[in-house]
């Protein structure tokens, strides 16, 4: 690929998209920074609740994949029959 002619938003990048999941880690980190700076009232264990709410945001999305794929693979077809 030549990064000179590339046209983002138009062109994808084709070999990032095997890592795209990769990017709900740092994605919720940085949520997680951001909403534990305004909420809480004091930093004493601010970033172990920074920890606590990026895990909890991960797990929970990893959940929620599962149970959508479940719903797919098993919930749809008993619908159809």
């Amino acid at each position: 690929m030549n990064w000179l002619a590339w046209i983002p938003f138009l062109e994808p990048i084709n070999w990032f998209h095997r890592w795209w999941y990769l990017l709900l880690i740092p994605l919720s980190f940085g949520i997680s920074v951001a909403y534990k700076a305004i909420r809480v009232h004091s930093l004493k264990g601010y970033w172990w609740q920074v920890g606590l709410m990026t895990t909890q945001i991960v797990l929970g999305v990893l959940g929620l994949g599962i149970l959508v794929a479940l719903f797919v693979q098993f919930g749809i077809p008993a619908l159809s029959n």
